[in-house]
């Protein structure tokens, strides 16, 4: 098993059987499945992703393709973006950039007191931002209900978030033929349209990835090409139709991260109903998408077996070539990983960069990558009927439990 010399898990782990060792690719190895790695859009929580990559980066389970929004398009940018030897020490690097100290040793304090601690924090990241991300505008004229030039219309300004990039991404390397497969979403703030930027059909700079992560009224929107672009979760914040409208289809396991809850208990406070709002407005979208792509996969099976019931004489070149792509039986398995924290119930948790918080979700990620993987190793891909194929992390247990020393699930 090929491993990061400069990242040794810590004592404790257990690592799950390893595959492969896959280097960084346009595509899959023939006759081996397509590895995607989806990433939803959920601020300070995507910390969880990046413990989910490393898992998967030292069992040698490397993905071919990478889909992001939002904080997920950064995550996904810091990984295609850099050398398989490099990627960790990119992630960590930038969430150790962004992250706050806590206000207490969390080792030191009673449980009654963590969340007080968390609020602080949070409440520092909304007066001074976040650094080498974003930072408040000073005398901004925007707060107070004045007009101002389009890229400026928002509460925080992301200028460090390019200087980050440019420093923590390689953009010739995610461009060129060694790199993975990339692709981010936005919205275009003029009709509402939602564009993806992929690197197998054109160049990605930074500009694509703050323009997927432009949520406003937050930060401004970002001009690419002419066109103004918002963060892509106000459409859809799961990039999952991605890899279910990908052509030429072709077997595939995707390895997709959420980040927010689409059930959740009955709020009773203002807190709860803000929390719980948040969730069902940026939970995955995801079965909709599925539903989808098994009725046409269904349709696409029963016109291949229409084309096959005609006299070979009266099909053309083009009926052959259509029958062929028909009739091609692939299948996506998809492992989601949901992100547990409840971050009790605090409407803010994307906000939550507390060095503390950060370094829980990454192990967290970590602990359920490795579930995944055991998972992913029970995909047949075999032909079949099936299409598509979700699988649920099992209950239970994961190989370390969280420390005391971070924040824990409420």
């Amino acid at each position: 098993m090929r491993k990061d010399p400069e990242q040794t898990p810590p004592s404790g782990r257990r690592k799950t059987a390893a595959a492969k060792p896959a280097a960084g690719r346009r595509h899959s190895e023939a006759g081996k499945p397509r590895v995607a790695l989806v990433l939803q859009g959920g601020g300070a929580l995507g910390a969880y992703q990046a413990g989910v990559y490393q898992a998967l980066h030292e069992n040698g389970l490397t993905p071919d393709w990478v889909v992001g929004t939002s904080i997920g398009a950064i995550n996904a940018a810091l990984i295609a973006g850099n050398p398989r030897e490099t990627r960790i020490a990119r992630l960590r690097e930038f969430w150790e950039t962004v992250a706050h100290p806590d206000l207490f040793d969390l080792r030191q304090v009673p449980d009654n007191l963590r969340p007080l601690a968390t609020r602080m924090t949070t409440l520092d990241t909304f007066v001074r931002g976040a650094p080498g991300f974003f930072r408040p505008r000073p005398l901004n004229p925007f707060a107070l209900g004045l007009p101002v030039p389009p890229e400026e219309a928002s509460f925080y300004s992301t200028a460090e978030l390019q200087d980050t990039l440019a420093r923590l991404v390689d953009f010739d390397y995610l461009n060129g033929d060694s790199g993975i497969r990339m692709t981010v979403s936005a919205v275009k703030v003029t009709c509402g349209t939602l564009v993806k930027f992929d690197s197998a059909s054109r160049p990605i700079g930074p500009e694509h990835v703050m323009a997927s992560g432009a949520l406003p009224p937050g930060f401004a929107p970002v001009r690419v090409d002419g066109e103004l672009y918002w963060d892509g979760g106000l459409y859809s914040n799961t990039p999952m139709e991605a890899v279910l409208n990908d052509e030429p289809r072709m077997n595939t396991l995707c390895m997709m991260v959420d980040l927010w809850h689409a059930d959740g208990p009955e709020p009773r406070t203002l807190e709860e109903v803000q929390t719980r709002e948040k969730d069902v407005t940026f939970a995955s979208r995801s079965q909709r998408h599925i539903d989808a792509y098994l009725k046409q996969y269904q349709l696409r099976r029963a016109a291949h077996a229409l084309y096959k019931r005609l006299p070979p004489a009266m099909l053309t070149a083009a009926d052959r070539k259509m029958m062929a792509e028909l009739g091609a039986d692939t299948t996506i398995h998809i492992v989601r990983l949901a992100y547990a924290g409840r971050d009790w119930n605090m409407a803010s948790k994307d906000a939550n960069f507390a060095r503390g918080s950060v370094l829980w979700r990454w192990e967290q990620g970590y602990q359920d990558g490795l579930r995944g993987i055991e998972v992913s190793h029970g995909c047949p891909f075999e032909e079949s009927d099936a299409g598509i194929v979700v699988h649920e992390l099992p209950t239970g247990e994961t190989y370390v439990k969280p420390s005391k020393a971070t924040e824990r699930s409420s």
